[in-house]
């Protein structure tokens, strides 16, 4: 009979090193780690992939553990890790945890416990998801939230983060936890490990987290966004906020120095800008309309069918030159502008179906679009301007 997995992160959060022996070693024989060794310890320090959070990361034997899961069965949970080594049944073992990420990972969950908390204490919303890993952390709740609450919410845990509070394990009765009231995202069974924040929070939890809030540094709301009738929140804390508002604040800097002015005045600056590339952008267009207007008025009156080709134009220029020709041109009045992949095209006739150019555009060239009897619009893939215009000279009227 195999005895559960003693969860040495459950004792010591801070534990790095430990020994183990190995109770069974099994060769995976598919998917991502085939060929790699599926481990179960007697004991571990390594925090599997569980409650929302990545699995671990570090060394055993010297060899990277690859991942750690978490399996249930009627001993209880055994916790497996996979590792690109010849470890066999029966050998003793010597674990490391890589400190860096488990440490970035506490300091991101135990934030999140303050926040999730803070919301809950504040609005009664429910965190109804989470996700933690190397590159990002957010919190689902089960009710709106706008920029300014979140921004006082932020406030708030900040200042929890600075009083320096402990953050208490706790293992209640089955009667205890009765009367107890914490969050929970699912129904429990069996043993039920509470992370307890004096005054803020008391939460069903099965990671690992810092002793004392001020270990968490600080946390910086990064985004927020309407999601299921509730709201995603975006987070970080501690040296991986720090990092990430470094580099933000380097970027400013860089771009402040570009626009030779001062940090606060960037904002004031890309808007100046902004509105002035609208303006030149309008009168770009404004010069390429009367322009193309000179060039079609070349054209022959008694010319049927008219297919131009531009570098850049807009739709609504477009548009309002294929009225001007149709009236004077009886055949398909036609625009085709390139773009990375090939053209945009926009086709119109005053009397007949401009459909029938779609139609023959997508045969011959596999072309996309559609539209009214009078005008149709799409894309299609780059073909030869004098194949194009004989395709459309061929249409039958």
């Amino acid at each position: 009979m195999i005895s559960p997995t003693i969860k040495l992160y459950d004792e010591d959060a801070y534990t790095t090193s430990f020994e183990a022996v190995v109770v069974k070693s099994d060769v995976i024989t598919e998917g991502d780690h085939k060929g790699a060794r599926k481990l179960l310890l007697d004991r571990t320090a390594f925090f599997p992939e569980e409650g929302g959070q990545e699995a671990d990361f570090g060394t055993i034997n010297g060899a990277q553990v690859l991942d750690v899961q978490i399996e249930k069965s009627e001993e209880g949970e055994l916790i497996f890790h996979t590792v690109g080594a010849d470890i066999e049944a029966g050998e003793s073992v010597h674990g490391v945890v890589d400190w860096e990420h488990r440490f970035d990972q506490m300091q991101q969950h135990s934030g999140e416990h303050i926040f999730s908390g803070t919301v809950h204490n504040e609005y009664g919303y429910d965190n109804v998801g989470f996700h933690l890993s190397r590159q990002v952390v957010t919190m689902d709740f089960n009710g709106p939230l706008d920029d300014e609450q979140v921004l006082e919410i932020e406030r708030k845990v900040n200042e929890v983060i600075v009083q320096n509070l402990d953050i208490e394990i706790s293992w209640p009765s089955k009667d205890e936890l009765d009367k107890l009231q914490y969050r929970s995202k699912k129904e429990l069974e069996g043993d039920v490990r509470i992370v307890t924040i004096p005054g803020v929070d008391v939460c069903a939890c099965c990671a690992p987290h810092v002793r004392k809030t001020g270990e968490i540094g600080f946390l910086k709301v990064l985004g927020r966004q309407n999601y299921k009738g509730g709201v995603r929140i975006f987070i970080e804390c501690g040296l991986r906020a720090l990092k990430t508002l470094g580099r933000e604040h380097t970027l400013i800097q860089d771009l402040a120095g570009s626009l030779t002015t001062s940090i606060e005045n960037v904002p004031g600056q890309v808007c100046k800008l902004k509105d002035e590339l609208y303006e030149v952008k309008g009168s770009l267009q404004k010069a390429k309309a009367e322009l193309l207007s000179y060039k079609l008025k070349e054209i022959p009156k008694d010319q049927k069918n008219v297919t131009v080709f531009v570098q850049d134009m807009d739709n609504k220029s477009i548009q309002n030159a294929i009225n001007d020709l149709t009236v004077s041109h009886a055949g398909f009045c036609s625009f085709f502008v390139l773009t990375e992949n090939g053209y945009r095209f926009v086709s119109g006739i005053a009397d007949g179906d401009a459909r029938k150019v779609a139609a023959a555009l997508k045969q011959r060239f596999g072309a996309k679009g559609g539209g009214s009897d009078k005008m149709v619009q799409g894309s299609m893939p780059y073909a030869p301007e004098d194949e194009i215009r004989k395709i459309i000279d061929e249409i039958e009227d």
